[in-house]
């Protein structure tokens, strides 16, 4: 009794104008009139119009294409892009039993291995299971080798649970895993866990550097250098940003090489209306294939050396590798062999990720990027700007750590992990086929795909089809990729969605599907392209459509 008398003497006094109002009663409401609107009905509109008669007035949307941020707008992202949904929407056409000259649809337009029937590497998809379901550590079922992994990455999470945040670097222990495995890479060349930051697949990554890069208005507007062909993230995140694209362009006659001369026309062409700061490289390349030798390397970090370029390299296909006489080089292993005066010089910033090489592990979203001669007043920054989104996924941080610290020699699981070079294998054996096979085929040519996991060929479109494309206000390789999808269920990419040099057209297609689909679609591709060449070759005999010709 006297706790309640108390607690009464202590609450809050109300504003004299609620108080007075407490101990009045709601006036009374007259006999038969309808009972006063509650809650948010008090609000509507709808039945006052009906009462007065007037119209009711169509609430407007707040967002709006007019009102949409115009740098969203400017995103194109090819990959999935129109020639994607076209594709799922023929796949539903399918699913529902209706009948066309193809019974599915081949996604050959993403690098995405497991959705193209490449199986999960065992050891892998282990650790991350104990990591999730830590009851499964006393089963005998798990070798001895993946439970100790796993076990030392629970013991780095909150609460020993993979579903705790992590510090938003990654977790420690995986970080110092990168650090060893780059150092081991590179032979020897240091490399401090302190510098590397797990992200959610490279991408997370390329964007947040590129968010720290981009300032300044007009000439002063930060400038990125680009290569034509290139990943369309790095163009989609450009346009994002409000950044200013500096393309400089593949030599496709001498397959697909890095010109340190084009380098430089497009750094000084670019200088008269921006500030170029940074130099983006794709190595091994997408969707080109190449690799660059080691002496195209050490000419590109001179280069952004006297221009005081920060250099990103995104190196995600480093595994993939395919012709003997290629070979991955890092740029941070040649910017070290350069010297004191460039390795402590040039800021470097390299990528990789779990969605490629021999994992194919694209839907954990595991990454890492390793930061060089960042200053340290920035790097603070960018620390600041990756705790906004608080970590990367943790479950794809223990992908990364398997692929940076795999079974050793001496350890149960070494034997099978050593499988993985059969993937490898087979996707060699793969990039030759389509090679060989594309070149065989009459108006198509296509460069030797030394890595990755795309083949990049040049078609010829007859000028027919290029008219008949302007005409539909789209791109001719457009056209090409939507016939070829809705003749032979076969998605591709146009090399439009990439860049290419004017009057040139291409598309990418992946090498991922099992060789016996590839060479199903490889036949239906040579079908299709022979058709197309006789079919806008021919003389139209429509009046309508030979008015579309040139005189």
């Amino acid at each position: 009794m006297h706790l309640v008398k108390h607690v009464a003497q202590r609450r809050p006094l109300l504003p004299r104008r609620a108080a007075s109002s407490l101990g009045r009663q709601a006036p009374r409401e007259a006999p038969g009139s309808p009972p006063r609107p509650v809650g948010t009905k008090r609000f509507g509109t709808v039945e006052a119009s009906a009462k007065t008669g007037a119209p009711a007035r169509a609430r407007e949307k707040s967002l709006t294409v007019a009102t949409l941020n115009p740098q969203v707008k400017a995103v194109e992202y090819a990959v999935r892009g129109p020639i994607v949904l076209k594709a799922g929407d023929i796949e539903r056409r399918l699913l529902q039993g209706e009948k066309l000259s193809f019974t599915d649809v081949i996604k050959a337009n993403i690098g995405d291995a497991h959705a193209m029937g490449q199986q999960p590497i065992t050891f892998l998809r282990q650790v991350v299971a104990l990591c999730c379901f830590p009851e499964l550590l006393s089963s005998p079922a798990f070798p001895d080798d993946a439970k100790q992994r796993a076990q030392r990455i629970l013991q780095d999470c909150g609460g020993q649970s993979i579903g705790s945040y992590s510090a938003s670097q990654g977790l420690q222990c995986i970080r110092r895993d990168v650090a060893d495995y780059i150092t081991h890479r590179d032979q020897g060349v240091p490399s401090d866990w302190n510098n590397v930051y797990l992200t959610t697949g490279a991408s997370d990554g390329i964007m947040s550097i590129l968010k720290l890069v981009v300032s300044g208005r007009g000439p002063s507007r930060t400038g990125v250098m680009i290569p034509i062909p290139q990943y369309p993230l790095y163009s989609a995140a450009i346009s994002e940003l409000d950044a200013v694209h500096i393309n400089y362009y593949l030599d496709e006659d001498n397959c697909w090489a890095l010109d340190i001369e084009e380098l430089q026309r497009a750094y000084l062409d670019a200088k008269l209306h921006c500030q170029p700061r940074v130099l983006c490289i794709i190595n091994p390349g997408n969707p080109t294939g190449q690799v660059q030798t080691k002496k195209c390397i050490e000419e590109v970090l001179h280069f952004a050396y006297e221009e005081n370029l920060l250099v990103m390299a995104d190196e995600v296909y480093q595994d993939n590798v395919y012709l003997p006489d290629c070979q991955f080089h890092s740029f941070k292993k040649v910017l070290y062999e350069m010297g004191p005066e460039y390795f402590n010089g040039v800021e470097l910033v390299s990528f990789h990720s779990t969605s490629k090489g021999f994992t194919g592990e694209c839907g954990f979203r595991g990454g890492y990027m390793e930061v060089l001669n960042m200053d340290p007043q920035v790097e603070a920054q960018l620390v600041k700007l990756l705790s906004v989104r608080l970590c990367p996924p943790v479950p794809g941080q223990a992908a990364m750590d398997v692929i940076v610290n795999p079974p050793k020699e001496h350890e149960p699981s070494y034997a099978q992990f050593t499988k993985k070079s059969s993937v490898l294998d087979v996707l060699a054996h793969k990039a030759k086929l389509t090679e060989q096979f594309l070149n065989s085929v009459p108006g198509i040519k296509c460069n030797p795909v030394q890595g990755a996991m795309y083949a990049f060929p040049q078609i010829f479109i007859p000028p027919r089809a290029i008219q008949e494309a302007q005409s539909l206000s789209m791109a001719p390789d457009m056209l090409y990729c939507l016939r070829l999808l809705e003749e032979t269920g076969i998605c591709v990419v146009p090399g439009s969605g990439f860049g290419q040099r004017e009057g040139t057209f291409h598309f990418r297609m992946t090498i991922l599907p099992s060789p016996e689909k590839l060479q199903v679609l490889l036949g239906q591709l040579k079908g299709f392209h022979l058709r197309f060449l006789e079919e806008y070759s021919q003389e139209e005999p429509d009046s309508s459509r030979a008015s579309e010709q040139p005189d």
